[in-house]
């Protein structure tokens, strides 16, 4: 290969993070890097909690520094745009279960969710390579300043010629001698020219911190040892010898270069275009930038036109009326004695001439006259109020609001099918077919009782927003941004949030689960129950009146405490599903003492005999059933039962009439329990309309229960399945 100069590489030695030379880089699942300073401080911010101490990979014992300044507003970027994204624990609990630590952090590289699992910074690998190719950048760059013998004494400290890699030290040439003597094990230590980066001789797996790392797992691309392939986490992953990946990874390295090499005159003709294309967009920027400054002035100036000639209508007429409102000021205050014309008046009765009198007193008289008659009609001469000079500038505004270029993108549309709020809301978007890349979206959203706004930069067309408030209105809107252009934003859209947070778990394989007549999806978030044997054989039992019993399927996770939602989908084609609560007692009664469900009068809803039903559903029990099927819900016949009505407010269900009773089959449907109250709810899980509620006994763990029959199926809500606690 060609010998590069050192200080040309500069660029790539930098941590995308603190803008520095890398220090104690370590390598993220993406194959990116960062320091390590850089990646602790980016967990301590995502969560106080979440610094995990390394082993030999993560440097232990370093100080909880904050990285410098410049790099801080870059780190609180990072974790604003993850915070969106982060998935934190539901509420429910599993025994043995810890509290979740945050650990998923964005990579500054190429953006992506990075999950560091449980141990933290300890499971990544310190990048050797990249820390020899730094200190040999550092040693160039300081190439005046010599490493001196660690073991000479100033005065008399001699320059350095040697570096032990086993003593991590460094040695002159006489030092050297007398510490690594012939024919001792020292002598067969490893040195290397002078250096103050000691790495370790043999990479050590971080999960076997005891065992070398000897093969190179092709799934993860990654080191391990021999346990991890035997019994760990890469037990059913392609591994290969660490010899064939380091020979295949070396051809494949020098195959580019050399590609890379051959290509050097079309590279510097590529960079002569893209420099050219830099002053085209330097001329055209500035072009731009004089264009929009000319039309803003002509706007400017027909602004200030039409402003002089719109306040000059109004100086003219307050003038106007401020003359004739003065002038008859004028002529009531010649009413007043002693003045104006009363006096004049009081002079002319002092004429004791008749014909004089006469003669002055007939036109004086109407004058007398026409000021009486106005005296008792009084009206302003003009009127103060300025209703007709009110400008109306919201139509105005508006437009200017919307002014844009003529490349502005189109705004995208909120997905009210794809998207679903909980206590964490996942908000999708399209755009339109025809749309050109954008650069990135913004997201604003707020609660419809409070004015302060909340705006998110996202990259992609969805995202997740945490920390909602329960039992509230959120409005969501969002627009588009290329080249610095924004969009209009999209109608905005109102969710209504559950009244507490999302509850996770999947359906059980184990606790009475049937083979048979159940099917369970691969990831365990959809049931069906088909017909089977079973039935068949059941048939030669079944009497008129009776029905063939459900078969009852659980979640994994119980609930011991809180007040969580989960939802559900039930196929519009069901015939019969129920669901709801029960508590771990309720369960071993189920599927160990089943009942005897040929009698007509079993009722699964409550598990009591139905002519004992209105006396003894008001007792508080253990488990709650709701029954659905055939596009209906029913209401139970009950009076401690209520059902809300649409516009929020509790009625009793009327037993007697089945069309208050058999409503509508949501497409979704949501459970909340309130373990500490002693409730239980049912909504319609896209308008978050209350349907029933009744008490139910907590005095167990609880656990989400589902009965089927006749070809049901029932379908987790995305949202509940993928956030499952699994610590």
């Amino acid at each position: 290969f060609l010998s590069v100069p050192i200080k040309n590489i500069e660029r790539e030695l930098m941590c995308p993070i603190c803008k520095e030379l890398f220090t104690h880089p370590l390598i993220l699942p993406c194959q990116h890097s960062i320091c390590h300073k850089c990646i602790r401080d980016l967990l301590m911010l995502n969560h106080d909690d979440s610094f995990d101490a390394g082993s030999e990979c993560s440097l232990p014992g370093s100080p909880r520094s904050r990285v410098p300044s410049p790099s801080m507003e870059r780190l609180d970027r990072l974790v604003r745009s993850a915070s969106v994204r982060r998935s934190l624990g539901s509420g429910g609990w599993r025994r043995g279960s810890v509290t979740p630590r945050i650990t998923t952090i964005p990579c500054p590289g190429c953006q992506h969710d990075i999950d560091l699992g449980e141990r933290g910074i300890s499971m990544l690998f310190r990048n050797f390579t990249l820390e020899s190719i730094v200190e040999r950048y550092r040693q160039a760059a300081r190439a005046a300043v010599a490493i001196m013998c660690n073991i000479c004494k100033p005065p008399q400290q001699q320059e350095a010629t040697k570096s032990c890699m086993d003593c991590k030290a460094s040695y002159c040439n006489e030092c050297f001698k007398v510490h690594h003597p012939w024919g001792t094990p020292k002598a067969q230590h490893e040195y290397v020219g002078p250096t103050t980066n000691f790495r370790p001789k043999v990479l050590m797996c971080p999960e076997h911190e005891m065992e070398k790392v000897n093969m190179y797992c092709e799934v993860c691309r990654r080191p391990v040892c021999h346990l991890c392939k035997l019994g760990g986490s890469h037990a059913n992953h392609k591994v290969t010898s660490m010899s064939n990946a380091y020979k295949i990874l070396k051809e494949k390295l020098a195959k580019s270069i050399h590609y890379l090499i051959s290509k050097e005159d079309q590279v510097r003709n590529q960079i002569t275009d893209i420099e050219l294309l830099v002053k085209q967009t330097e001329d055209n920027g500035e072009l731009a930038e004089r264009q929009a400054n000319e039309h803003f002035e002509r706007l400017f100036e027909t602004l200030q036109d039409r402003k002089c000639e719109m306040l000059r209508s109004i100086a003219q007429s307050k003038k106007r009326r401020l003359d004739q409102l003065n002038a008859q000021v004028e002529e009531y205050q010649g009413m007043l004695e002693n003045s104006g014309l009363v006096g004049y008046a009081q002079e002319v009765l002092k004429e004791t001439d008749q014909s004089c009198f006469v003669q002055t007193a007939k036109q004086l008289h109407t004058r007398i006259q026409k000021a009486t008659e106005s005296l008792r009609t009084f009206h302003p001469a003009a009127d103060p109020c300025f209703d007709e000079f009110v400008l109306d500038t919201s139509r105005e505004e508006n437009l200017l609001k919307e002014m844009c270029f003529g490349g502005v993108p189109d705004p995208p549309l909120i997905d009210l099918s794809s998207s679903r709020v909980y206590n964490e809301a996942s908000i999708c978007w399209r755009l339109s077919e025809d749309h050109l890349p954008t650069d990135h979206h913004i997201l604003e959203y707020r609660r419809l009782d409070t004015m302060s706004e909340v705006t998110d930069r996202v990259y992609g067309s969805n995202t997740v927003v945490c920390d909602l408030d329960p039992d509230s209105l959120y409005s969501f809107r969002v627009r588009s941004c290329r080249n610095s252009v924004f969009s209009p934003y999209s109608p905005e859209v109102t969710f209504h949030t559950p009244p507490g947070p999302a509850f996770s778990f999947l359906f059980s394989d184990k606790c009475g689960f049937s083979s048979e007549r159940l099917v369970l999806s691969k990831r365990r978030d959809a049931v069906e129950s088909v017909a089977g044997s079973a039935f068949l054989l059941a048939s030669e039992r079944v009497q008129t009146g009776s029905y063939i019993a459900l078969d009852y399927i659980i979640g994994d996770t119980g609930i011991t405490q809180g007040r969580l939602y989960w939802a559900f989908k039930v196929e519009p084609h069901s015939y019969m599903v129920k669901v709801g609560v029960a508590s771990d007692t309720k369960l071993m009664e189920w599927f160990h003492n089943p009942r005897d469900t040929s009698s007509p009068r079993f009722d699964q809803d409550s598990g009591h005999d139905s002519g004992s039903e209105d006396t003894c559903y008001d007792v508080s029990q253990p488990f709650t059933l709701l029954t659905l099927g055939m596009g209906k819900i029913f209401i139970p016949k009950s009076s401690s039962s209520s059902c809300v009505s649409t516009g929020g407010a509790a009625a009793s269900c009327d037993p007697s009439n089945l069309s208050n009773r058999a409503l509508p089959l949501p497409q979704r449907v949501g459970v909340c329990l309130d373990y500490e109250a002693g409730r239980v709810f049912f909504y319609d899980a896209d308008t978050m309309r209350c349907l029933y509620e009744r008490p139910v006994d907590c005095s167990g763990t609880m656990y989400p229960a589902f009965g089927l029959m006749g070809g049901a199926r029932v379908q987790l809500e995305e949202f509940v399945a993928a956030k499952r606690l699994t610590f």
